[in-house]
């Protein structure tokens, strides 16, 4: 962690006599990052884009031992390679609820939303390849009177 020297004011005299002498608190530098969350079915993703070499890390966890499936890898990538900065950033993405492909769809949408933040100038490119919808598709509710969400229960005419 960085440390930047600033003066704080204060309605403290000791602290007031100490500025007007050249002493300085040390106060954390703040953590360049764009944060963006994304949704799908029901799962969420809060994404954290910081400078870095390309790292993916999912609930403190590595990228590939979080998506076993290579498919849900290249679709959580998408944004990035669209972007042509996969290796400009680590990503921290914190997934809860729903299943691997709600988080992998979430963590997408997220990604792309936190790329526009860093550089509006890409949206059109990402808007283009269908990567800041928002897929609206979810489970539907069983109805009463029947078995599922549309299936019914055997028909008998007598």
């Amino acid at each position: 962690m960085s440390i930047i020297r600033t003066k704080r004011r204060s309605r403290c005299r000791w602290l007031c006599s100490r500025e007007r002498e050249g002493e300085y608190e040390l106060v954390p530098a703040k953590l360049v990052q764009q944060l963006a969350t994304g949704r799908r079915k029901t799962a969420t993703a809060r994404v954290f884009l910081r400078p870095g070499k390309g790292q993916i890390t999912v609930n403190n966890r590595p990228f590939e031992n979080y998506f076993v499936n290579e498919s849900a890898r290249a679709y959580v990538r998408q944004p990035l390679l669209a972007a042509e900065l996969a290796d400009r950033f680590d990503i921290l993405i914190l997934a809860n609820g729903g299943g691997v492909t709600g988080q992998a769809g979430a963590a997408r949408l997220g990604i792309a939303r936190a790329l526009i933040e860093f550089n509006s100038e890409l949206r059109g490119k990402l808007k283009q390849l269908g990567l800041l919808t928002r897929d609206a598709r979810a489970h539907e509710r069983k109805k009463y009177g029947q078995k599922g969400a549309r299936k019914r229960f055997q028909f008998s005419k007598r």
